[in-house]
Protein backbone atom coordinates (compact mmCIF):
# COMPACT_ATOMS: atom_id res chain seq x y z
CA UNK A 1 0.00 0.00 0.00
CA UNK A 2 1.03 3.60 -0.81
CA UNK A 3 1.46 5.00 2.63
CA UNK A 4 0.63 8.70 2.58
CA UNK A 5 0.45 10.07 6.23
CA UNK A 6 -2.73 12.31 7.64
CA UNK A 7 -2.29 12.71 10.24
CA UNK A 8 -2.14 10.90 14.07
CA UNK A 9 -4.67 8.14 14.76
CA UNK A 10 -5.19 7.67 18.78
CA UNK A 11 -5.27 3.60 19.64
CA UNK A 12 -5.98 2.66 22.86
CA UNK A 13 -6.37 -1.21 24.36
CA UNK A 14 -9.01 -1.46 26.37
CA UNK A 15 -9.91 -5.21 28.12
CA UNK A 16 -6.25 -6.85 26.75
CA UNK A 17 -7.96 -5.95 22.94
CA UNK A 18 -7.73 -3.06 20.25
CA UNK A 19 -11.43 -1.02 20.23
CA UNK A 20 -10.26 -1.19 16.12
CA UNK A 21 -10.97 -4.99 16.05
CA UNK A 22 -14.43 -3.64 15.91
CA UNK A 23 -16.75 -1.10 15.03
CA UNK A 24 -18.61 0.99 17.88
CA UNK A 25 -21.60 1.72 17.91
CA UNK A 26 -23.03 4.80 19.23
CA UNK A 27 -19.29 6.10 18.90
CA UNK A 28 -18.35 7.98 15.60
CA UNK A 29 -14.91 7.74 14.85
CA UNK A 30 -13.01 11.06 14.47
CA UNK A 31 -16.05 13.23 15.51
CA UNK A 32 -16.14 16.79 14.94
CA UNK A 33 -19.21 17.47 16.67
CA UNK A 34 -20.05 19.84 18.98
CA UNK A 35 -23.56 19.09 21.67
CA UNK A 36 -25.89 21.32 23.25
CA UNK A 37 -27.82 20.50 26.44
CA UNK A 38 -30.93 22.00 25.46
CA UNK A 39 -32.47 22.30 29.10
CA UNK A 40 -31.46 22.46 32.22
CA UNK A 41 -33.79 21.12 35.38
CA UNK A 42 -37.71 22.57 35.41
CA UNK A 43 -36.60 24.82 32.41
CA UNK A 44 -40.10 23.59 31.39
CA UNK A 45 -41.51 26.10 33.60
CA UNK A 46 -42.20 29.74 33.36
CA UNK A 47 -41.19 30.61 36.84
CA UNK A 48 -38.39 33.28 37.74
CA UNK A 49 -35.62 30.87 38.25
CA UNK A 50 -36.51 29.15 34.58
CA UNK A 51 -36.97 32.35 32.72
CA UNK A 52 -33.60 33.80 33.48
CA UNK A 53 -32.08 31.70 31.07
CA UNK A 54 -35.40 30.76 28.97
CA UNK A 55 -37.96 28.49 28.83
CA UNK A 56 -37.31 25.35 26.79
CA UNK A 57 -40.67 23.70 26.05
CA UNK A 58 -40.33 22.47 22.26
CA UNK A 59 -42.30 25.69 21.10
CA UNK A 60 -39.60 27.67 22.67
CA UNK A 61 -36.77 25.82 21.45
CA UNK A 62 -38.10 26.58 17.69
CA UNK A 63 -37.50 29.61 18.28
CA UNK A 64 -34.08 29.29 18.49
CA UNK A 65 -33.27 26.78 15.66
CA UNK A 66 -31.63 28.97 13.69
CA UNK A 67 -28.57 29.40 16.19
CA UNK A 68 -28.82 25.99 17.46
CA UNK A 69 -28.38 24.60 13.84
CA UNK A 70 -25.56 27.57 12.93
CA UNK A 71 -23.31 25.95 16.07
CA UNK A 72 -23.97 22.66 17.20
CA UNK A 73 -24.42 19.34 15.35
CA UNK A 74 -26.26 17.62 18.06
CA UNK A 75 -28.74 18.74 20.51
CA UNK A 76 -29.89 16.31 23.31
CA UNK A 77 -33.44 16.95 24.62
CA UNK A 78 -34.93 16.33 28.26
CA UNK A 79 -37.10 12.60 28.35
CA UNK A 80 -39.90 13.00 26.00
CA UNK A 81 -42.27 10.29 27.74
CA UNK A 82 -45.60 11.33 29.42
CA UNK A 83 -48.11 11.99 30.54
CA UNK A 84 -48.04 15.26 31.00
CA UNK A 85 -47.68 16.55 34.82
CA UNK A 86 -44.80 14.28 35.17
CA UNK A 87 -42.18 16.96 35.56
CA UNK A 88 -38.68 16.64 33.93
CA UNK A 89 -39.57 13.29 33.14
CA UNK A 90 -36.88 11.01 34.90
CA UNK A 91 -39.63 8.90 36.32
CA UNK A 92 -42.16 8.56 33.52
CA UNK A 93 -45.45 6.33 33.37
CA UNK A 94 -45.96 5.90 29.69
CA UNK A 95 -42.98 5.86 27.48
CA UNK A 96 -45.40 5.50 24.01
CA UNK A 97 -47.28 9.11 25.17
CA UNK A 98 -45.35 11.38 24.33
CA UNK A 99 -47.23 14.47 25.86
CA UNK A 100 -45.41 15.40 28.45
CA UNK A 101 -44.96 18.87 30.51
CA UNK A 102 -41.83 19.80 27.79
CA UNK A 103 -45.12 20.02 24.83
CA UNK A 104 -47.19 18.16 22.58
CA UNK A 105 -45.61 15.42 19.98
CA UNK A 106 -46.61 17.67 16.99
CA UNK A 107 -44.54 20.20 19.11
CA UNK A 108 -41.88 17.92 19.11
CA UNK A 109 -42.18 16.86 15.93
CA UNK A 110 -42.04 20.31 14.45
CA UNK A 111 -38.65 21.13 16.36
CA UNK A 112 -36.63 17.89 15.26
CA UNK A 113 -37.85 18.29 11.71
CA UNK A 114 -36.61 21.86 11.76
CA UNK A 115 -33.53 20.76 13.49
CA UNK A 116 -33.05 17.87 10.87
CA UNK A 117 -33.61 20.82 8.02
CA UNK A 118 -30.31 22.53 9.18
CA UNK A 119 -28.65 19.26 9.26
CA UNK A 120 -28.77 18.86 13.37
CA UNK A 121 -29.12 15.69 15.10
CA UNK A 122 -31.26 14.88 17.85
CA UNK A 123 -31.08 13.22 21.02
CA UNK A 124 -33.71 11.55 22.95
CA UNK A 125 -33.19 11.26 26.81
CA UNK A 126 -33.52 7.14 27.71
CA UNK A 127 -34.57 6.20 30.90
CA UNK A 128 -34.64 2.05 31.02
CA UNK A 129 -32.97 1.64 34.71
CA UNK A 130 -36.22 2.71 36.21
CA UNK A 131 -40.35 4.23 35.57
CA UNK A 132 -43.03 5.48 37.23
CA UNK A 133 -46.50 3.61 37.71
CA UNK A 134 -50.21 3.76 36.86
CA UNK A 135 -52.06 3.91 40.20
CA UNK A 136 -49.78 1.89 42.29
CA UNK A 137 -46.76 0.58 43.37
CA UNK A 138 -46.37 -2.60 41.10
CA UNK A 139 -48.38 -1.66 38.15
CA UNK A 140 -47.72 0.25 34.70
CA UNK A 141 -49.27 1.79 31.76
CA UNK A 142 -49.44 -0.22 28.56
CA UNK A 143 -47.01 1.17 25.78
CA UNK A 144 -47.78 0.80 22.50
CA UNK A 145 -45.06 1.05 20.07
CA UNK A 146 -46.92 0.58 16.62
CA UNK A 147 -45.03 -2.35 14.18
CA UNK A 148 -42.81 -2.69 17.53
CA UNK A 149 -45.23 -4.50 19.55
CA UNK A 150 -47.36 -3.33 22.95
CA UNK A 151 -46.18 -4.45 25.80
CA UNK A 152 -47.60 -4.16 29.76
CA UNK A 153 -45.04 -4.18 32.41
CA UNK A 154 -46.29 -6.00 35.54
CA UNK A 155 -44.57 -6.48 39.12
CA UNK A 156 -42.72 -9.71 37.49
CA UNK A 157 -40.66 -6.82 35.84
CA UNK A 158 -39.59 -4.94 38.63
CA UNK A 159 -36.48 -6.01 40.47
CA UNK A 160 -37.00 -8.48 43.25
CA UNK A 161 -34.64 -6.20 45.47
CA UNK A 162 -36.51 -2.80 44.84
CA UNK A 163 -37.99 -1.17 47.77
CA UNK A 164 -41.55 -1.93 46.57
CA UNK A 165 -41.44 -5.27 47.99
CA UNK A 166 -39.97 -4.64 51.33
CA UNK A 167 -41.89 -1.35 51.86
CA UNK A 168 -45.01 -1.58 54.08
CA UNK A 169 -47.01 1.33 52.27
CA UNK A 170 -46.36 -0.52 48.82
CA UNK A 171 -49.12 -2.22 47.18
CA UNK A 172 -46.81 -5.39 46.38
CA UNK A 173 -45.36 -5.51 50.06
CA UNK A 174 -44.25 -9.09 51.22
CA UNK A 175 -45.15 -10.31 47.77
CA UNK A 176 -44.79 -13.99 46.84
CA UNK A 177 -40.97 -15.07 45.14
CA UNK A 178 -42.81 -16.00 41.91
CA UNK A 179 -43.98 -12.52 41.53
CA UNK A 180 -40.84 -10.27 41.50
CA UNK A 181 -38.05 -10.63 38.97
CA UNK A 182 -34.64 -11.21 39.32
CA UNK A 183 -31.89 -9.02 41.88
CA UNK A 184 -31.07 -5.69 40.12
CA UNK A 185 -27.87 -5.94 38.32
CA UNK A 186 -26.61 -2.55 39.17
CA UNK A 187 -27.46 -0.14 41.91
CA UNK A 188 -30.93 1.15 42.87
CA UNK A 189 -33.07 3.97 42.13
CA UNK A 190 -35.18 4.22 45.11
CA UNK A 191 -37.50 6.92 43.24
CA UNK A 192 -38.87 4.58 41.02
CA UNK A 193 -39.82 0.84 40.15
CA UNK A 194 -36.23 -0.50 38.84
CA UNK A 195 -37.17 -2.82 36.01
CA UNK A 196 -35.40 -6.31 35.77
CA UNK A 197 -33.23 -6.51 32.92
CA UNK A 198 -32.48 -9.88 32.88
CA UNK A 199 -35.95 -10.18 31.75
CA UNK A 200 -36.61 -10.90 27.84
CA UNK A 201 -39.71 -8.95 28.11
CA UNK A 202 -38.22 -6.25 29.67
CA UNK A 203 -35.56 -6.67 27.00
CA UNK A 204 -37.43 -6.73 23.99
CA UNK A 205 -39.93 -3.38 25.95
CA UNK A 206 -36.24 -1.60 25.93
CA UNK A 207 -35.28 -2.64 22.31
CA UNK A 208 -39.19 -1.79 21.01
CA UNK A 209 -39.11 1.71 22.74
CA UNK A 210 -35.41 2.76 21.47
CA UNK A 211 -36.25 1.55 17.74
CA UNK A 212 -39.13 3.07 17.86
CA UNK A 213 -37.86 7.06 19.17
CA UNK A 214 -35.20 6.35 16.35
CA UNK A 215 -37.79 5.31 13.51
CA UNK A 216 -41.07 6.52 14.52
CA UNK A 217 -40.44 9.50 16.77
CA UNK A 218 -37.03 10.32 13.87
CA UNK A 219 -34.43 11.08 17.29
CA UNK A 220 -30.79 10.18 15.96
CA UNK A 221 -28.93 9.36 19.08
CA UNK A 222 -29.34 8.04 22.65
CA UNK A 223 -28.34 9.82 26.23
CA UNK A 224 -28.88 6.53 28.58
CA UNK A 225 -30.10 7.93 32.07
CA UNK A 226 -28.63 6.30 34.98
CA UNK A 227 -26.52 3.53 33.52
CA UNK A 228 -24.76 2.68 36.57
CA UNK A 229 -28.46 1.18 37.53
CA UNK A 230 -28.10 -2.09 35.15
CA UNK A 231 -25.14 -4.05 33.58
CA UNK A 232 -23.61 -2.64 30.54
CA UNK A 233 -24.59 -6.04 28.49
CA UNK A 234 -27.71 -4.97 28.13
CA UNK A 235 -26.72 -1.17 26.91
CA UNK A 236 -25.00 -3.17 24.39
CA UNK A 237 -28.03 -4.89 23.08
CA UNK A 238 -30.41 -2.56 23.07
CA UNK A 239 -27.65 0.01 20.90
CA UNK A 240 -27.07 -2.92 18.56
CA UNK A 241 -31.23 -3.56 18.13
CA UNK A 242 -31.36 0.17 17.26
CA UNK A 243 -28.18 1.28 15.52
CA UNK A 244 -28.19 4.91 17.32
CA UNK A 245 -25.63 7.57 15.39
CA UNK A 246 -24.77 8.89 19.05
CA UNK A 247 -25.05 6.89 22.52
CA UNK A 248 -23.99 8.60 25.19
CA UNK A 249 -24.04 6.79 28.99
CA UNK A 250 -24.40 9.03 32.32
CA UNK A 251 -22.00 7.27 35.37
CA UNK A 252 -20.67 9.47 37.12
CA UNK A 253 -18.39 6.92 39.29
CA UNK A 254 -14.70 6.70 38.94
CA UNK A 255 -12.53 6.16 36.36
CA UNK A 256 -12.28 2.46 37.25
CA UNK A 257 -15.88 2.44 37.26
CA UNK A 258 -16.51 3.87 33.92
CA UNK A 259 -13.61 1.94 32.29
CA UNK A 260 -15.74 -1.22 33.69
CA UNK A 261 -18.62 0.02 32.04
CA UNK A 262 -17.25 0.27 28.67
CA UNK A 263 -15.66 -2.95 29.39
CA UNK A 264 -19.58 -3.99 30.28
CA UNK A 265 -20.95 -3.07 27.05
CA UNK A 266 -17.96 -3.75 24.26
CA UNK A 267 -17.66 -0.20 24.16
CA UNK A 268 -20.68 0.76 22.63
CA UNK A 269 -21.02 3.41 23.73
CA UNK A 270 -19.99 6.95 24.76
CA UNK A 271 -19.89 8.50 28.65
CA UNK A 272 -20.17 12.05 30.14
CA UNK A 273 -17.00 12.84 31.26
CA UNK A 274 -17.19 14.06 35.01
CA UNK A 275 -13.55 13.29 36.05
CA UNK A 276 -12.71 15.91 33.41
CA UNK A 277 -15.47 18.19 34.85
CA UNK A 278 -14.06 17.69 38.29
CA UNK A 279 -10.54 18.72 37.24
CA UNK A 280 -11.92 21.59 35.59
CA UNK A 281 -12.89 22.95 39.22
CA UNK A 282 -8.84 23.56 39.31
CA UNK A 283 -9.90 27.04 37.38
CA UNK A 284 -12.21 28.19 39.96
CA UNK A 285 -9.70 27.45 42.91
CA UNK A 286 -6.48 28.95 40.60
CA UNK A 287 -5.10 25.07 40.56
CA UNK A 288 -4.51 24.87 36.41
CA UNK A 289 -2.29 22.06 37.38
CA UNK A 290 -5.35 20.18 37.68
CA UNK A 291 -6.00 20.01 33.76
CA UNK A 292 -2.47 18.87 33.04
CA UNK A 293 -2.57 15.06 32.35
CA UNK A 294 0.89 14.21 33.21
CA UNK A 295 -0.20 16.00 37.14
CA UNK A 296 -3.49 15.70 38.77
CA UNK A 297 -5.41 15.57 36.10
CA UNK A 298 -8.39 12.65 36.12
CA UNK A 299 -10.42 12.75 32.80
CA UNK A 300 -10.78 10.02 30.75
CA UNK A 301 -8.21 11.29 28.02
CA UNK A 302 -5.39 10.57 30.43
CA UNK A 303 -6.57 6.95 30.04
CA UNK A 304 -6.20 6.93 26.06
CA UNK A 305 -10.41 7.14 26.17
CA UNK A 306 -11.13 10.48 24.31
CA UNK A 307 -12.70 8.41 21.83
CA UNK A 308 -15.49 7.89 24.31
CA UNK A 309 -15.76 10.97 26.02
CA UNK A 310 -18.49 13.47 26.37
CA UNK A 311 -17.00 16.91 28.12
CA UNK A 312 -18.90 19.27 30.01
CA UNK A 313 -18.84 22.02 32.32
CA UNK A 314 -22.33 21.60 34.10
CA UNK A 315 -25.26 19.86 33.61
CA UNK A 316 -29.25 19.82 34.39
CA UNK A 317 -28.50 17.56 38.09
CA UNK A 318 -25.33 19.69 39.18
CA UNK A 319 -26.46 23.24 37.84
CA UNK A 320 -28.40 25.02 40.75
CA UNK A 321 -31.82 23.49 40.97
CA UNK A 322 -32.53 25.03 44.31
CA UNK A 323 -32.41 22.00 46.26
CA UNK A 324 -29.49 19.86 47.73
CA UNK A 325 -28.56 18.84 44.32
CA UNK A 326 -25.69 20.88 42.07
CA UNK A 327 -23.51 21.47 44.94
CA UNK A 328 -21.64 20.33 42.44
CA UNK A 329 -22.16 23.04 40.18
CA UNK A 330 -18.98 24.39 38.54
CA UNK A 331 -19.49 27.77 39.72
CA UNK A 332 -22.17 30.33 41.10
CA UNK A 333 -25.79 30.66 39.52
CA UNK A 334 -25.17 34.24 39.09
CA UNK A 335 -23.79 34.27 35.45
CA UNK A 336 -23.92 37.83 35.45
CA UNK A 337 -20.90 38.12 38.10
CA UNK A 338 -17.60 38.40 35.94
CA UNK A 339 -15.57 36.32 37.69
CA UNK A 340 -17.85 33.06 37.18
CA UNK A 341 -18.33 34.37 33.32
CA UNK A 342 -14.66 34.06 32.85
CA UNK A 343 -14.24 30.68 35.17
CA UNK A 344 -16.49 29.83 32.42
CA UNK A 345 -15.72 30.88 29.57
CA UNK A 346 -12.54 29.31 30.25
CA UNK A 347 -13.93 25.79 30.68
CA UNK A 348 -15.29 26.49 27.94
CA UNK A 349 -12.28 27.53 25.35
CA UNK A 350 -10.65 24.57 27.50
CA UNK A 351 -13.41 21.69 26.33
CA UNK A 352 -14.02 23.32 22.66
CA UNK A 353 -10.30 22.86 22.02
CA UNK A 354 -9.51 19.70 23.26
CA UNK A 355 -10.67 15.96 22.05
CA UNK A 356 -14.15 14.33 22.80
CA UNK A 357 -17.40 15.99 21.99
CA UNK A 358 -17.77 19.00 24.17
CA UNK A 359 -21.41 19.46 25.41
CA UNK A 360 -22.21 22.60 25.80
CA UNK A 361 -24.95 23.70 28.99
CA UNK A 362 -27.86 25.58 27.95
CA UNK A 363 -27.84 28.74 30.37
CA UNK A 364 -24.22 29.03 29.70
CA UNK A 365 -24.47 29.23 26.14
CA UNK A 366 -27.47 31.75 26.52
CA UNK A 367 -25.70 34.06 29.10
CA UNK A 368 -22.31 33.85 26.42
CA UNK A 369 -23.52 33.51 23.11
CA UNK A 370 -21.58 35.28 21.18
CA UNK A 371 -18.03 34.08 22.89
CA UNK A 372 -18.94 30.49 23.01
CA UNK A 373 -20.33 30.49 19.54
CA UNK A 374 -17.12 31.89 18.56
CA UNK A 375 -14.82 29.28 20.25
CA UNK A 376 -17.13 26.49 18.24
CA UNK A 377 -16.17 28.40 15.23
CA UNK A 378 -12.55 28.11 15.78
CA UNK A 379 -12.67 24.38 16.77
CA UNK A 380 -14.79 23.71 13.45
CA UNK A 381 -12.00 25.50 11.74
CA UNK A 382 -9.20 23.47 12.84
CA UNK A 383 -10.90 20.62 12.39
CA UNK A 384 -10.40 18.90 16.17
CA UNK A 385 -12.55 16.15 16.93
CA UNK A 386 -13.06 13.30 19.40
CA UNK A 387 -9.49 11.51 19.21
CA UNK A 388 -7.21 14.87 18.56
CA UNK A 389 -3.88 14.30 20.03
CA UNK A 390 -2.71 16.56 22.51
CA UNK A 391 0.79 17.87 23.34
CA UNK A 392 0.73 19.68 27.04
CA UNK A 393 3.10 22.72 26.97
CA UNK A 394 3.11 24.11 30.43
CA UNK A 395 0.89 24.71 33.25
CA UNK A 396 0.94 25.69 37.12
CA UNK A 397 -1.24 27.44 39.54
CA UNK A 398 -2.19 30.10 37.51
CA UNK A 399 -1.65 29.23 33.43
CA UNK A 400 -2.20 25.83 31.23
CA UNK A 401 -1.59 25.99 27.87
CA UNK A 402 -1.39 23.14 25.41
CA UNK A 403 -1.35 21.95 21.40
CA UNK A 404 -3.94 20.07 19.82
CA UNK A 405 -3.67 18.55 16.13
CA UNK A 406 -7.17 19.19 14.11
CA UNK A 407 -8.19 17.41 10.87
CA UNK A 408 -6.86 21.07 8.80
CA UNK A 409 -4.93 22.58 11.37
CA UNK A 410 -3.41 22.97 15.00
CA UNK A 411 -4.54 24.87 17.88
CA UNK A 412 -2.82 26.77 20.67
CA UNK A 413 -5.14 27.39 23.97
CA UNK A 414 -3.71 28.64 26.62
CA UNK A 415 -6.29 29.08 29.41
CA UNK A 416 -5.65 31.43 32.79
CA UNK A 417 -5.34 35.32 33.83
CA UNK A 418 -1.19 34.81 34.12
CA UNK A 419 -0.95 32.79 30.61
CA UNK A 420 2.33 33.70 28.24
CA UNK A 421 0.90 36.55 25.68
CA UNK A 422 3.50 35.48 23.46
CA UNK A 423 2.42 34.50 19.43
CA UNK A 424 4.15 31.24 18.68
CA UNK A 425 6.07 31.81 15.17
CA UNK A 426 3.45 30.52 12.06
CA UNK A 427 -0.07 30.74 14.36
CA UNK A 428 -2.58 33.31 14.09
CA UNK A 429 -4.15 34.95 16.79
CA UNK A 430 -7.87 33.25 16.77
CA UNK A 431 -9.29 35.06 19.72
CA UNK A 432 -8.05 36.66 23.27
CA UNK A 433 -11.25 36.62 25.34
CA UNK A 434 -12.43 36.99 28.58
CA UNK A 435 -13.81 39.76 30.86
CA UNK A 436 -10.19 39.80 31.79
CA UNK A 437 -8.44 38.13 29.04
CA UNK A 438 -8.94 34.67 30.58
CA UNK A 439 -8.19 33.23 27.89
CA UNK A 440 -6.41 32.62 24.60
CA UNK A 441 -6.52 30.53 20.88
CA UNK A 442 -3.72 30.62 18.08
CA UNK A 443 -4.12 28.35 15.13
CA UNK A 444 -2.52 27.03 12.54
CA UNK A 445 -4.30 25.91 9.34
CA UNK A 446 -2.23 22.95 7.73
CA UNK A 447 -3.50 21.02 4.14
CA UNK A 448 -4.57 17.22 5.85
CA UNK A 449 -2.16 15.72 2.80
CA UNK A 450 1.03 16.91 4.30
CA UNK A 451 3.09 14.42 5.82
CA UNK A 452 3.98 14.28 9.42
CA UNK A 453 7.15 11.96 10.04
CA UNK A 454 6.90 10.24 13.18
CA UNK A 455 9.67 11.70 14.41
CA UNK A 456 7.59 15.02 14.76
CA UNK A 457 7.62 15.42 18.75
CA UNK A 458 4.12 17.82 18.84
CA UNK A 459 2.08 14.91 17.65
CA UNK A 460 3.39 11.64 19.85
CA UNK A 461 1.16 8.83 18.00
CA UNK A 462 0.66 5.65 18.22
CA UNK A 463 -0.60 4.96 14.70
CA UNK A 464 -0.98 6.31 11.07
CA UNK A 465 -3.64 7.42 9.03
CA UNK A 466 -3.21 7.10 4.83
CA UNK A 467 -5.05 7.02 1.79
CA UNK A 468 -4.97 4.67 -0.76
CA UNK A 469 -7.99 5.07 -3.99
CA UNK A 470 -9.40 7.81 -2.12
CA UNK A 471 -10.07 5.94 1.07
CA UNK A 472 -9.18 6.22 4.73
CA UNK A 473 -7.09 3.81 6.41
CA UNK A 474 -5.27 3.25 9.58
CA UNK A 475 -2.25 1.41 10.09
CA UNK A 476 -1.11 -0.02 14.05
CA UNK A 477 1.83 -2.15 14.46
CA UNK A 478 1.62 -4.80 11.78
CA UNK A 479 -1.80 -4.53 10.92
CA UNK A 480 -4.23 -2.40 8.61
CA UNK A 481 -7.92 -0.79 9.50
CA UNK A 482 -10.60 0.43 7.75
CA UNK A 483 -12.32 4.32 9.54
CA UNK A 484 -14.96 1.65 10.83
CA UNK A 485 -12.22 -0.03 13.26
CA UNK A 486 -12.67 -3.39 10.66
CA UNK A 487 -9.35 -5.15 9.97
CA UNK A 488 -8.23 -5.05 6.53
CA UNK A 489 -4.89 -7.10 6.96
Amino acid sequence: MKKTILLVFSIFMLAGASTLGAKNIGVPAECEDVMLQAFYWNSYNGNASSTKYGRTKWIDLLKDTAAINANFDVVWFPPSAGPTGNGVGYSAKQYSNQESDWGTPTALNNLINALHKGKTKVLADVVLNHRGNLTNWCNFFTDNFGSYGTYTLTQQHICRNDECFTDSKSSCYNAAYTDRGANDTGDNFDGARDLDHTSEYVQNWSKAYTQWLLNTMNYDGFRYDMTLGFHGRYLKMYNEAANPYISVSELWQSIARQKQHLQECDSNTMIFDFQTKYSLKGIVTGSYGKLNMNKTFEGLRKYGLERYSVTFIDNHDTFDRGTAYGDNQFSGSDLTNTTTKDNILQASAYILMMPGIPCMFWPYWKSYQSEINELITIRKRVGIHSESEVLEETSGQYQYSATVQGHRGKAIVRVGKYRSKTQPEGYELAVDGGENGAYTVYVRMESQGVERPTSDSSLKGRGHKFLEDGKLFIRHGEHVYDVTGNKIQ
